[in-house]
């Protein structure tokens, strides 16, 4: 089964970019959907975007700005990508992954999960 490891969390002041990357080992990643969620603190797990399987890239624009995502097939890597943060972006955040290559807004129908990386947006 894939697991998946996140990182490129960290410190971010306003105004600043974010570029995380979900990496997958043992199976291939582009098999799979993959979603983002984040969490923060008292919060429940919020959908930020997913790339279907085999999808190189896409956006999802909507009251917390612009998500930009795109896949590395080489390296077996999925990534997220946010210019302009604010600090209600900070959260915890996580890729998942799902053999239902249609993805899902739902953290229930992801079957694999990243540990998370911290994202904290302050000045």
């Amino acid at each position: 089964q894939v697991q998946l490891v996140e990182s490129g969390g960290g410190w971010v002041q306003p105004g600043g970019s974010l570029r995380l990357s979900c990496a997958a080992s043992g199976g291939t990643l582009s098999e799979y959907a993959v979603g983002w969620f984040r969490q923060a603190p008292g919060e429940e797990r919020e959908f930020v975007g997913s790339l279907r399987c085999h999808i190189i890239g896409s956006e999802h624009a909507g009251p917390r700005g612009r998500f930009t995502f795109s896949r590395d097939n080489a390296e077996n890597t999925v990534y997220l990508q946010k210019d302009s943060l604010r600090p209600e972006d900070s959260a915890t955040y996580y890729c998942a992954a799902t053999t239902n290559c249609a993805s899902s807004i739902l953290p229930k129908d992801y079957n694999y999960w990243g540990q998370g990386t911290q994202v904290t947006v302050s000045s």
